[in-house]
C-alpha cells in the first residue's frame, strides 16, 4: 500500500479544496516545491500532484510550479489536470513526471487514453472522480451520465497503470474514505485502484491495511496531512509494518 501525499496547485500555490469547489480553497503553502521536499524528507515514496487551474482550463496552467518540484525532489511524481492530448502528456513525461493522470479525456476521448497507455506502458493512470456514482469532468464542474465502473471497464487490458477513484462528496472534508465504493470498484476490475477523497485519520490508514482493502494499490492524503490529523511517521510506520508482515 502506497500513501500518496497530495499537492493541489492553484495560482502557483499549494491549496486544498472542499468538494472540488475552487471558491472554497485553503492555501497551505506558497511554495509547492518546498512542500514537495518536505514530503520527501518525511519518507513518502510517491507524490500526487493536481493542476487545478489546468483541470478547468483543459491545458497546463501551473507548469512553473510543477517543474520547480521536479527539480527539487527525487521521488516519483504523478500529475493530473489539463492533460487532454498526446503532446501535453509526452511533454510532461519528458520533463520527468513518472505517471500522468487523465481525467476528463478518459470520459470524452477513451481512444486517446488507450493509445497513450499502449505507447507509454505503466505511465498512464485514469482519474475517475465520482459525484453520486457518476463521473464528474472539467475540473468537477460538470457531471457526466456514466458511472466510474462503466468507464473503468473501458480500459481493461489497455495497459492503464491505475485508476484513481475520488468520492467528490468527501474530498477535502475529512469525512473518511468511501472504502465501500472504492473496494467494490477494485474488485470489479483488474486495474489497480487508488483511493482518494476524505482520508481523515490514522484509523483510515489502518482500514486500508485490513485484508478487505488488499486489492487497493494505495490512497491519497491531502488536508489531513497539512493540518496534522495524520502523523506521517506513524502512518508510514504502520504501512511498513504491514508490508513486512506480508
Amino acid at each position: 500500500m502506497i500513501l500518496f501525499p497530495a499537492i493541489d496547485l492553484k495560482n502557483g500555490q499549494c491549496v486544498r479544496l472542499e468538494q472540488g469547489d475552487m471558491a472554497r480553497a485553503t492555501v497551505f503553502n506558497l511554495d509547492p516545491a518546498a512542500q514537495a521536499a518536505s514530503f520527501e524528507r518525511q519518507g513518502f515514496e510517491y507524490l500526487h500532484v493536481v493542476d487545478l487551474d489546468g483541470a478547468f482550463a483543459g491545458k497546463p496552467m501551473n507548469a512553473m510550479a510543477v517543474e520547480a518540484m521536479l527539480k527539487t525532489v527525487k521521488f516519483p511524481v504523478q500529475l493530473g489536470g489539463g492533460i487532454r492530448d498526446m503532446a501535453t502528456l509526452e511533454a510532461w513525461l519528458q520533463k520527468g513526471i513518472s505517471r500522468v493522470i487523465i481525467g476528463t479525456a478518459a470520459v470524452r476521448d477513451p481512444a486517446f487514453v488507450k493509445q497513450a497507455a499502449k505507447k507509454h506502458p505503466g505511465r498512464v493512470a485514469v482519474g475517475l472522480d465520482a459525484r453520486d456514482g457518476n463521473v464528474a469532468v472539467e475540473g468537477w464542474a460538470e457531471t457526466s451520465t456514466v458511472t466510474a465502473l462503466e468507464i473503468a471497464k473501458r480500459f481493461e487490458d489497455a495497459g492503464v497503470a491505475a485508476i484513481i477513484f475520488t468520492d467528490i462528496a468527501r474530498d477535502g472534508l475529512l469525512k473518511g474514505l468511501n472504502l465501500e465504493a472504492t473496494i467494490a470498484l477494485a474488485e470489479a476490475i483488474s486495474i489497480p485502484v487508488i483511493a482518494s477523497g476524505g482520508l481523515a485519520s490514522i484509523e483510515d490508514i489502518k482500514a486500508l491495511l485490513t485484508p478487505r482493502a488488499a486489492k487497493l494499490q494505495g490512497a491519497i492524503s491531502g488536508r489531513a496531512l497539512y493540518d496534522g490529523r495524520i502523523d506521517p511517521a506513524e502512518a508510514l510506520a504502520l504501512i511498513k509494518a504491514a508490508r513486512t508482515a506480508a
